[in-house]
């Protein structure tokens, strides 16, 4: 195992050593068979970090703290960081429809930057057809609540989103989260599939096996961009007040709480493109991300000036995270514990009216008998052991690891489900 000190905690306030993180990082892999991983905290301005294993396993190439590790849903940090740049330069209101913004007729007035960055826009949460234009998909697409009632995760918005910053910038949006918001950063721009050494890896019957990033360019501002440990640290350091992005005011509105944004499953509440995890003054922001094969977690502490950072190759690392974040908790890293459903819910079963297909643009999600009990199937996949329970929460039973994996929620004619809102058909 390998590691870098960057830097020492200044105090003895908390129990945080380079070797100690060392040690959990490698527990943790060993545990949950992740090939690599990385890991980084951020605190009082000195930063540590460490890596464990191979950031590509066929060639045994050896994990290191610049290695970078597809991270998924991360990127909507960065993109919404460049527009709440542009909104800072006066460049754009988030409150202004986005028809207006891109110049172009037949969109819905309700869909708007602040609506797109926080997940409230109604939108599905992903292309029909991935090779069609956005504007297109956009027009076409069913919405799955009226643009302001609700939240239900969108990469479909994202997509939306990188149309209005290259509207606004006259620049790709490559070019804009480069120049915006990674070089004055220092992070070196990689993207998924480009420039990544290693591969995610998947959990099948046969064993893990490597897994190539395929993410239709439409998609790139929702989840194409790759980060190390040591990346997503300084990504978080944005939002800690580093001088020179954002403006305190700016800053404050999209670190804000939205009302309507209750992501049940995903965090505990939304602002404009960053989660929360916590209430009060033991809130972080952050955000998690998945890619083919990866996992990668990022979380603020804007109190404690603390950002800490966890990518992992393999499929298991969000399983590989939680026992990572539940050790560093006993380091005296006050890191909240992710809810899901209320304390001491009991299951119930499942009623007849639950039982039938719900949609998500062109997401089915099918609640159907099996045998004595429930079983959930999304486009042909099923996930077995569907358990009800009287707050209306539920978990599933992972097909890999046969553990019981909380899932979503049943409300009034429609299922929440990784934190998108399905209709029933």
């Amino acid at each position: 195992m390998q590691s870098v000190r960057d830097g020492h905690l200044a105090s003895d306030r908390q129990r945080v050593t380079v070797e100690r993180l060392d040690a959990v990082l490698g527990r943790a892999a060993r545990r949950h068979r992740v090939p690599g991983a990385q890991l980084a905290v951020l605190r009082d301005g000195e930063r540590m970090v460490v890596q464990t294993g191979v950031e590509d396993q066929d060639r045994g190439t050896p994990m290191t703290g610049e290695s970078a590790v597809p991270s998924g849903s991360v990127t909507k940090v960065a993109t919404a960081t460049v527009v709440m740049a542009l909104v800072a330069d006066d460049d754009l209101e988030l409150d202004q429809p986005v028809g207006d913004v891109l110049g172009v007729a037949g969109l819905d007035r309700g869909l708007t930057p602040r609506r797109l960055l926080s997940h409230t826009s109604g939108l599905p949460s992903d292309p029909a057809d991935p090779a069609a234009g956005c504007l297109r998909e956009v027009r076409e697409a069913v919405p799955v609540c009226p643009a302001g009632t609700a939240f239900s995760y969108s990469n479909l918005g994202y997509a939306l989103v990188g149309a209005v910053i290259e509207a606004v910038t006259g620049m790709t949006w490559r070019e804009a989260v480069e120049a915006i918001v990674l070089r004055p950063s220092k992070i070196e721009p990689v993207y998924a599939g480009h420039g990544v050494s290693g591969h995610g890896r998947a959990t099948g019957p046969a064993g893990a096996r490597p897994v190539e990033q395929v993410l239709p360019p439409m998609l790139e501002p929702a989840g194409a961009l790759a980060f190390s440990a040591r990346d997503l640290v300084e990504l978080g350091r944005i939002h800690l007040g580093k001088p020179g992005l954002l403006d305190v005011v700016t800053a404050a509105d999209m670190h804000r709480a939205v009302p309507e944004a209750e992501p049940f499953g995903l965090a505990d509440g939304w602002g404009l493109g960053i989660a929360h995890f916590g209430s009060g003054e033991d809130t972080w922001l952050g955000h998690d991300g998945t890619a083919d094969g990866t996992s990668c977690h990022l979380r603020v502490d804007q109190a404690g000036a603390c950002v800490v950072a966890f990518t992992a190759n393999g499929a298991a690392g969000t399983d590989m995270w939680h026992d990572v974040a539940a050790e560093l908790r006993e380091l005296g890293l006050d890191l909240p514990e992710q809810r899901f459903g209320q304390p001491g819910a009991r299951p119930v079963p499942v009623p007849d009216g639950h039982f039938g297909t719900y949609r998500n643009g062109a997401i089915d999600y099918t609640v159907r008998r099996d045998g004595a009990g429930a079983a959930l199937v999304v486009d042909g996949e099923v996930y077995p052991g569907l358990v009800l329970h009287d707050d209306g929460s539920f978990t599933v039973r992972d097909p890999a690891t046969g553990r019981a994996t909380p899932c979503g929620r049943f409300r009034t004619a429609a299922v929440e489900i990784g934190g998108r809102l399905a209709r029933r058909r």
